[in-house]
């Protein structure tokens, strides 16, 4: 029986420190869920650091069985310095559509004291939904100032997904 004959879950997450510390700070942008949030101190690391696309990028790649963003986007990959989430996820989706998987759906939680993301969860989830082609659910929480998280020394983010075989659609 083929593998790829039944829906797939996966899972991601996702996890950066905030730049204030560092000398790139001034030069980077808080980009959550493929929002800009200006006034905001951006996450540090090889891209955008974008917890929350990154983790639907591991999400997708967890259930297509094709390994996880480091593979596909770590440090070792020079071109895919300061990518944004949105091109991470738009490459992931074409990984993903190589291997013959239809997304099904995609829910996303940011754990994070900042930026505050209720104001903005609609547009989140437009965005989201409109680079990924179906239904994304966005939620954040706070730590209640436990962990990493809650000390405000950076922000994670956990996603899962549903795949579906592309000729079952």
């Amino acid at each position: 029986m083929s593998e790829k004959r039944f829906p797939r879950v996966g899972f991601g997450s996702d996890v950066h420190a905030y730049a204030e510390k560092t000398q790139s700070a001034a030069e980077r942008k808080c980009m959550v869920a493929c929002l800009e949030w200006p006034g905001e101190t951006p996450l540090e690391g090889h891209s955008d650091a974008d917890v929350a696309a990154h983790a639907i990028c591991d999400a997708l790649l967890s259930a297509a069985n094709l390994g996880d963003l480091g593979v596909h986007f770590g440090v070792d990959r020079p071109e895919w310095a300061g990518a944004s989430g949105k091109q991470l996820l738009q490459h992931t989706l074409h990984l993903i559509a190589d291997e013959q998987w239809v997304v099904g759906n995609v829910s996303v939680q940011i754990i994070a004291n900042r930026p505050r993301m209720r104001a903005r969860y609609d547009e989140a989830r437009a965005e989201l939904e409109s680079i990924i082609g179906a239904s994304v659910s966005v939620s954040a929480t706070t730590t209640d100032g436990l962990g990493f998280t809650g000390q405000g020394l950076g922000a994670a983010a956990f996603a899962t997904c549903l795949l579906f075989p592309a000729e079952a659609q």
